[in-house]
């Protein structure tokens, strides 16, 4: 028997199986990762110039952002919404943040006093300068009136075309109000936003195509421009780092599921692909699209997701929380400056300023450590040169665990709200509705009721030839 004259199944199922593998996007992010890692290790310098693969498709996905987060509150609040369930929502969001911003916070206050990563460096502040470090770090930082004011934008339409998320979330809320408030008058522009949001996932999804690459050039440009010997000096900064993120996520952020009757370890693994992305860009921005589709696939009502989820970029970046404390702490040791516990307290409270507003753009919680640094006189702003070099390292961390504890708190205030399909739900992080493109914009499987009503219960007759009650609609 020849080669060619196998038995029918032996010879083409690996094949199949290896294309039905390679054909999945977390798969493909995995490679790209994996494939730039090794390009900037062994040609460092092709590595750092492939820097554009990756601006370019993060800059892709940004443009994509604030028409979506538009069309997704607009349409989930003139459809179903009311001011005073929408109010409540947003409180409960941002009651959320804060309580669970403060805990990152004091986590990272904890473990950088008993580990001291910095502690022996004996580094002489004379010797240090602000040279070579990007501008925003030594710029004037704007205060919190100012950051208020900020998200009032210039005009209607500027918020679109800006790159804040804050702006965009207030227009959509107030347009939303509107809508709903012109009666008949608002539901032909309703359904139009409607159709345009499923235009706008379309595209996203064919940008998304392109993830692998952009994974691929940003992780060759980090490891080829910054190099994996800047390690070596503050490798314990960096591991305690990385630690303390894992900690906060398997322990508080899955406490915070458990409450809520869902497992963490499920959920991670229905972002993975997501959690990739972030991992190869170091931004937690190219996901927001996605992450949107998937919380309302699993469960979640619309106007929930594009309250609670967006308001988490500005309001509850956990991993820039736990960098805050960690690394504005570190400095004072390595400077040999012996920090009270009032005056790491008085740097935890002006933390919880300094950290809203650090969008999910990559380098933007070095910007934020800056900001606090500059508005404390404990530590000398200087001092970030010596962390400059292994920042980027620690900006993935940064950004995964900022996705994740946005996506455990649109489900939380979803849940409280009574907001969540959790039957859906569970399904869901159990693989058995799976998530697929076109659930971008498929409608929900019910329409949901407006914040704070309880949705309506599932007919207890089971469909006919069935013995059990369908847990939902495939999405």
């Amino acid at each position: 028997m020849s080669r060619n004259d196998a038995a029918p199944g032996t010879g083409t199922a690996p094949p199949r199986r290896i294309r039905r593998l390679l054909s999945l996007l977390y798969v493909q992010c995995l490679i790209g990762v994996l494939a730039g890692a090794a390009v900037g290790w062994l040609w460092p310098a092709f590595g750092a110039d492939l820097k554009p693969l990756g601006d370019g498709f993060i800059a892709l996905v940004r443009m994509m952002i604030a028409p979506i987060i538009f069309c997704t509150v607009v349409h989930g609040i003139a459809s179903m919404g009311n001011a005073r369930a929408v109010g409540r929502v947003s409180l409960k969001a941002l009651i959320y943040f804060e309580v669970l911003t403060t805990v990152a916070m004091v986590i990272g206050l904890i473990v950088v006093n008993v580990v001291q990563p910095g502690s022996g460096l004996h580094v002489d502040v004379s010797t240090l300068s602000t040279e070579g470090l990007p501008p925003e770090a030594t710029a004037s930082h704007e205060s919190f009136a100012a950051f208020v004011l900020a998200m009032i934008p210039d005009t209607l339409v500027g918020a679109l075309t800006g790159h804040e998320i804050l702006p965009v979330l207030l227009i959509s809320v107030l347009f939303g109000f509107g809508l709903n408030a012109a009666g008949e008058a608002g539901q032909g522009i309703t359904q139009g936003i409607e159709k345009l949001s499923k235009v706008l996932f379309t595209l996203i999804r064919w940008i998304m195509r392109l993830a692998p690459v952009g994974a691929f050039g940003s992780m060759a440009f980090t490891i080829g421009n910054y190099g994996l010997d800047t390690l070596r000096h503050l490798f314990l900064l960096v591991g305690s780092f990385w630690l303390t993120a894992l900690f906060f996520v398997l322990v508080v952020l899955g406490t915070v599921m458990r409450i809520n009757g869902l497992r963490l370890l499920p959920f991670l693994r229905y972002i993975r692909e997501e959690l990739l992305i972030v991992l190869g860009t170091s931004s937690s921005e190219p996901v927001l699209p996605r992450m949107m589709g998937k919380l309302e696939h699993a469960g979640a009502s619309k106007p929930v997701v594009g309250i609670t989820l967006p308001a988490g970029y500005s309001f509850n970046l956990d991993g820039t929380a736990i960098y805050l404390t960690m690394g504005s702490v570190f400095l004072g040791q390595a400077l040999g400056i012996d920090l009270s516990l009032t005056q790491q307290l008085s740097m935890l409270a002006v933390m919880l300023v300094t950290s809203k507003g650090a969008a999910g753009v990559t380098g933007s919680g070095f910007i934020a450590l800056a900001a606090t640094l500059s508005a404390v006189p404990h530590v000398p702003a200087a001092a970030l040169a010596l962390i400059f070099g292994v920042d980027r390292f620690m900006s993935e961390a940064r950004a995964l665990t900022s996705v994740v504890g946005n996506g455990v708190a649109t489900l939380a205030v979803a849940k409280w709200e009574g907001q969540l399909d959790e039957d859906r739900a569970k399904a869901v992080l159990r693989g058995e509705i799976p998530y697929t493109s076109a659930s971008d914009h498929t409608p929900e499987p019910q329409a949901a009721p407006a914040p704070g009503e309880k949705p309506a219960e599932p007919d207890p007759k089971p469909a006919a030839g069935t013995d059990r009650e369908p847990v939902a609609a495939a999405g």
